[in-house]
């Protein structure tokens, strides 16, 4: 069976990657628009509607706007913006959140697909909450190493300037003000109740992502070997989901964390680092792929049933 999809905003970062992974896909009839009529709302309406998946990679306005077109109930919209991340009536776009998840995005039309930052947040986090090892109400600090393609097309096109700016050519953090537009995600989708201190960092490299959380393990009485097993419980059978061995050996052994080690997958992998008294866990993934146009292919092959790893 063929299924129609149309991407609004193909010209991006999200869209040009979306683009590619469908490229080879036999069972995907790929809808374009015209150059020329790429911000007319009549022939956008018309391409939405008839699209049996409408991916959605524009600015948060532009998707709400673009969302309000699509008349057809047949049509299944998947926002890559951070517009209804958080929005009643919108299954959020990671089958591996919990149980049940996978249903819920089968059975939605409206679709929103996870920041990249928060994706790893919640992979790591959702667990130990669940899990009543790390209590909801508990302020967690989180800092985030990504690539500079997360920042879209001006962002990269500034890293690749030649000759480069100074100031790009060292880790840049941001968000600075707390305010960063992945925490709300973040929290709803981890059941924690407070805020994390969320410290986001760019770096001069392409792509990759990696975010760790400190976890005082005897202020908590936790231990690693406790904060493992959850891990290993929740992702077992999951084949976008690694969880590496405790204390990864190679990891360790190198002296240095690998964060671009998942680029070119739709793969995260999860790691506990950790002495008698304290942990880090981490988790890695490719903003470009599980963190954005990966994850949102991802989320189709789940909505229209069929192989969840086709095309990725």
């Amino acid at each position: 069976m063929t299924h129609t999809v149309f991407v609004d905003g193909q010209e991006g970062t999200t869209g040009l990657r979306i683009h590619e992974y469908l490229a080879a896909r036999r069972d995907i009839e790929v809808l374009r628009i015209a150059p020329e009529l790429r911000k007319d709302a009549s022939e956008r309406a018309r391409l939405l509607n008839a699209a049996d998946v409408a991916f959605l990679c524009l600015p948060d306005a532009a998707a709400r706007e673009a969302a309000a077109l699509v008349r057809n109930p047949r049509t299944c919209i998947i926002d890559a913006s951070t517009a209804h991340r958080t929005a009643a009536g919108w299954a959020f776009g990671l089958p591996e959140l919990a149980a049940g998840q996978r249903d819920a995005i089968r059975a939605s039309k409206r679709i929103s697909n996870p920041g990249c930052h928060a994706s790893a947040f919640i992979l790591l986090l959702r667990p130990l909450v669940d899990a009543g090892l790390v209590p909801a109400a508990q302020v967690v600090t989180a800092t985030s190493i990504t690539g500079y393609s997360g920042g879209g097309k001006k962002m990269i096109e500034q890293y690749q300037a030649d000759p480069p700016e100074p100031a790009l050519t060292s880790p840049r953090p941001y968000g600075l003000g707390l305010g960063h537009k992945h925490v709300p995600e973040m929290m709803l989708h981890t059941g924690l109740q407070a805020a994390p201190i969320f410290m986001p960092i760019v770096g001069n490299f392409y792509k990759g992502l990696a975010i760790s959380v400190p976890l005082p393990l005897a202020a908590m009485g936790l231990s690693a070997e406790a904060v493992q097993q959850v891990f290993e419980a929740r992702y077992a059978g999951e084949r976008f989901v690694r969880v590496m061995p405790l204390r990864d050996p190679a990891t360790l052994e190198s002296g240095y964390f690998d964060v671009q080690a998942c680029n070119d997958s739709n793969r995260v992998d999860i790691f506990v680092f950790a002495n008698a008294d304290q942990a880090i866990v981490m988790a890695r993934l490719d903003n470009l792929g599980k963190g954005a146009s990966g994850a949102a292919v991802q989320a189709m092959n789940v909505h229209l049933g069929i192989d969840e790893s086709l095309g990725l």
